[in-house]
């Protein structure tokens, strides 16, 4: 897919790539953000050869280890989705009057309302692998996604160990009859 910023690669959003996926300029590799490179995955200026570390929530990390840990896929997600004219709200159809011939309109979010929504809808266990990535850091994870994971919600286990003092309370209650 060529774009109008002399990419020959696809999916590349910096200039003058023969790479795909690129956001960076210049790139001959793949998946580069830096500039200039001709290996891939690189986020620095100038490099030809790939390095074997990576910067995970700003510390370093093995590439290997990054590549073999299994991500969550909440992480993965979009910034916009399409809503039907018949799922659209009264506001919605006055802002966007054009759904009548498009059958709906394309609902845009803000990257940190988007990462939340897509958080919202995972499951527990997905929500449970961002605790697993490789220098996990809640308070970077929470600049970057808008959430709050530095205080993980232990309502449940509270209940459960105050249902067992309530048993074993009862038990000492008979025992002491």
């Amino acid at each position: 897919m060529k774009d109008e910023k002399n990419n020959s690669g696809d999916r590349n959003s910096g200039y003058l790539n023969s790479g795909n996926r690129n956001s960076g300029n210049w790139n001959s590799g793949d998946w580069n953000s830096g500039n200039w490179n001709k290996c891939n995955y690189e986020t620095g200026f100038f490099n030809s050869m790939q390095s074997d570390t990576i910067k995970v929530f700003n510390k370093d990390c093995k590439r290997i280890d990054w590549e073999n840990t299994k991500k969550p896929n909440f992480i993965y997600f979009s910034r916009a989705e399409w809503v039907n004219s018949n799922e659209m709200t009264n506001e919605e159809k006055e802002n966007h009057p054009t759904h009548e011939t498009t059958g709906g309109y394309l609902k845009e979010y803000e990257y940190q309302e988007a990462f939340k929504l897509s958080y919202e809808k995972a499951s527990k266990e997905d929500k449970e692998l961002i605790f697993k990535l490789p220098n996990f850091d809640a308070d970077v994870f929470f600049e970057i996604s808008g959430i709050d994971l530095r205080k993980k919600d232990n309502s449940e286990a509270i209940a459960k160990i105050e249902l067992q003092m309530a048993e074993l309370q009862k038990q000492i209650d008979n025992l002491k009859n």
